[in-house]
């Protein structure tokens, strides 16, 4: 296992992490199992969050005995001082420690950040725990560039976490930027969300970008995991028919894969349509139905909202069918 260090934080991290997502689909003991695996298998990175219902939980039972063979990181959507402080309580009490090595924003948009780091702002918690010792480094998880590019602006942030992956390769120059400003960059949706069926070819593309840090792949299997290791452990050089291979996946996606750009918006009525597109592939591709549903039921305006304009089509790069998906989602979701 290659390790590096994880931006100005000083952390030592393995480069190919542990994403906490999928286990919502196996149960306690499994997961126990599993993170055992993980430990000897020399993976030290753990990413969680508030928001992934037993995520934290099942995590804290698996970690006991072993917690000090770990970099763990957790997230929570708090915006204000007060909720952030209850959540990083909960977080603490779920993984049963008295720190985490990282916490960091779950993805914020853009005028979410102006409430993140004002008064009484959810900075000022994070900037709290961290003078007591129950939060190591703080970070800011995003799926848009221009909240990429937002957080890079504020010293506090030490890591950012972005999708990342052969057919998402939107942030390839922030991450460049973050890099040259020592702030450790963190791969999510590696497999684009389930798309990307190649795992070993997804994250060997990742991690030839010496820019990333650590990639974080979910995993709810032994064989996932070993699949993974294998892939990351292989240094050598992408071949010609691994680029070729890419360039293939790219084209096959290219017409029905939304990049989360955000290029369409503002949308006529509201709808935020990378989250629409976001939660149907939790729905459809992660196996993840109650817990996208949940998601998607907290969006102010679904998918069946849309009235077919056609507007943000006019302003994708990606010439997506954007009106076609939407209707998909609304019949994925049920309206």
């Amino acid at each position: 296992m290659e390790y590096i260090t994880l931006g100005r934080t000083g952390l030592k991290i393995s480069r190919m992490g542990f994403g906490g997502i999928p286990i919502q689909r196996i149960d306690a003991e499994s997961t126990r199992a599993l993170i055992r695996q993980v430990a000897d298998a020399g993976v030290n990175y753990i990413d969680t969050a508030r928001g992934y219902t037993v995520s934290e939980e099942w995590l804290g039972g698996a970690l006991e005995g072993i917690r000090d063979r770990f970099v763990l990181a957790t997230k929570s959507m708090a915006r204000t001082r007060e909720a952030m402080e209850k959540d990083i309580a909960i977080s603490l009490g779920n993984l049963r420690t008295d720190h985490v090595e990282l916490y960091q924003i779950h993805n914020p948009s853009l005028a979410d950040m102006d409430t993140v780091f004002g008064p009484g702002g959810a900075m000022e918690a994070l900037l709290a725990a961290k003078a007591e010792g129950k939060v190591g480094h703080i970070g800011l998880t995003a799926h848009s560039k221009e909240v990429f590019a937002a957080a890079l602006e504020h010293e506090e942030i030490e890591t950012i976490m972005f999708p990342y992956n052969i057919v998402e390769t939107q942030g390839e120059e922030l991450i460049a930027r973050a890099a040259e400003k020592g702030v450790g960059f963190i791969a999510m949706k590696p497999l684009a969300g389930g798309a990307i069926e190649d795992a070993t070819l997804a994250l060997r593309f990742i991690l030839a970008n010496p820019n990333v840090s650590v990639v974080i792949p979910g995993m709810a299997d032994p064989a996932e995991l070993t699949q993974n290791l294998a892939a990351c452990e292989d240094r050598s050089a992408l071949s010609a028919e691994e680029t070729a291979k890419m360039d293939a996946i790219r084209k096959e996606l290219g017409t029905n894969f939304c990049r989360r750009c955000n290029y369409c918006a503002p949308c006529t009525v509201g709808i935020s349509i990378p989250n629409v597109f976001l939660f149907a592939g939790y729905l459809n591709r992660y196996g993840l139905g109650d817990w996208a549903r949940s998601r998607y039921a907290g969006l102010p305006h679904k998918a069946s909202d849309c009235v077919e304009c056609g507007v943000c089509e006019t302003r994708c790069p990606y010439q997506l069918p954007i009106r076609q998906m939407m209707r998909k989602a609304a019949q994925d979701f049920g309206e």
